[in-house]
């Protein structure tokens, strides 16, 4: 078993032993990565990068956590290969965007 799917295991054996799945339809996980993405950026808001780094670091990492799990959630439950679809965004990228 991969990392990928050893991390999608444990999100989703601690979901399940809540009972939370009914919560987690497709909808309402993409607006669940909406939102951390949302509260990500709170911890950048009115400062540079750097300060942020030095003042919301733990805060930061929590969120970015956040926007992981719940995308990890998503692939999972739509019965996406995460390592796939980032390999085959990153080559269409490439091609989108050739280096010059």
């Amino acid at each position: 078993m991969n990392d990928i799917q050893h991390l999608i295991n444990k999100i989703n054996k601690f979901r399940d032993e809540r009972n939370w799945r009914q919560y987690h339809n497709p909808k309402d996980l993409a607006i669940s990565i909406s939102i951390e993405a949302a509260e990500l950026l709170e911890g950048f808001q009115w400062i540079n990068s750097e300060e942020a780094l030095k003042t919301n670091k733990e805060n930061i990492r929590e969120e970015i956590a956040d926007v992981l799990i719940y995308s990890l959630m998503l692939c999972s439950d739509l019965g996406l290969d995460v390592k796939e679809i980032v390999e085959e965004k990153v080559v269409k990228n490439g091609r989108k965007y050739p280096i010059r």
